[in-house]
């Protein structure tokens, strides 16, 4: 059976740090407002002029540096964002002309915060059907372009980044024991989309617009929403809380996670958390959590990884994967 393997991972934040006092000193909140509601302590935000292309283009080149590859060794760019560079072309165009890729194909997938896992779900697809070898899975945003910096309920939220992982096709026996993804869930209910929205779009208001939330609403579907499809990945491949290694959840919100991993039974020592310094940065916190934990030393070949994530619309959706 063909699988597809993570063969490389790098990630990129912004330069500029916001620390919640700084939020604090331009709107009506406290660190310990923050804190206490979120888990975010500060996040990252790009500079005047840095595109959501342009930090997908760091991320991109240290996933490929860690995976020993070069650019032309890649066919196929699936970049997840809601905040692209042009509502066209897509910005997985501009990352491959960075790259200075000619062949193969580059386009986006919006699903918003459950962006990464959409986007590694079609790669996967991708390769397992034997028409691509290696594709690079983007998740990239500038949400801080799309924030109303007088809404103290959204702004302190978010931020800016992008991680982003190789994926390349190799052999498996079809079961459980193989390397790369092994099963992939998606979902989406677009009955909630007033729920989590941006305000604006080219064929309704012709602006930008600026992100709208229901904190509560989304809360109270999130962690129901999230255990599903858990629930199902574990079911298509006989994995269980206990025997996982590794839980990086999307990093909206530290009380939805703790919810989320005390629902499912795993511990948070298996838990992977960057939002206290990254903040909620949608479809590029996943790949910058595992990023992270595998920098550092925490996830391992061979380590079986759970990742999840829900977004506006709503969508949602999980997958699996041995590293």
């Amino acid at each position: 059976m063909r699988r597809s393997r993570i063969a490389g991972v790098g990630s990129y934040l912004p330069a500029r740090i916001v620390t919640n006092a700084e939020l604090a000193a331009r709107m009506e909140t406290s660190d310990d407002w923050i804190r206490q509601r979120t888990g975010i302590g500060q996040r990252h935000i790009a500079a005047e002029g840095e595109t959501t292309s342009m930090l997908a283009l760091k991320a991109a080149e240290a996933a490929l540096a860690h995976a020993g590859l070069t650019a032309q060794d890649i066919d196929l760019i699936v970049l997840a964002t809601a905040t692209p560079d042009y509502t066209f072309p897509s910005t997985a165009t501009q990352v491959q002309a960075a790259l200075g890729i000619t062949h193969g194909a580059a386009f986006d997938v919006a699903a918003v915060c459950s962006g990464f896992v959409y986007a590694l779900t079609v790669a996967d697809k991708f390769i397992a059907s034997g028409s691509n070898k290696r594709a690079l899975v983007i998740g990239a945003e500038t949400f801080s372009r799309i924030l109303d910096w007088e809404d103290r309920t959204t702004a302190v939220l978010f931020g800016d980044g992008a991680g982003a992982v190789v994926l390349e096709a190799v052999e498996g026996k079809g079961d459980a024991s193989d390397t790369g993804v092994l099963t992939t869930h998606l979902r989406s209910d677009g009955r909630h989309r007033a729920k989590l929205y941006v305000d604006g779009g080219p064929s309704t208001t012709g602006t930008v617009g600026h992100l709208r939330m229901e904190g509560r609403e989304v809360f109270k579907h999130a962690v129901g929403m999230i255990t599903d499809v858990i629930v199902d990945a574990f079911a298509a491949t006989g994995f269980s809380a206990e025997t996982i290694d590794w839980f990086v959840p999307h990093q909206a919100n530290q009380r939805i996670i703790t919810a989320s991993a005390d629902k499912l039974g795993i511990p948070m020592e298996k838990v992977v958390l960057t939002v206290d310094r990254h903040g909620n940065t949608s479809a590029a916190s996943i790949p910058l959590a595992f990023d992270a934990a595998v920098r550092d030393g925490r996830i391992q070949r061979g380590d079986v990884v759970l990742v999840e994530a829900m977004g506006g619309g709503f969508t949602w959706g999980s997958a699996l994967f041995r590293f």
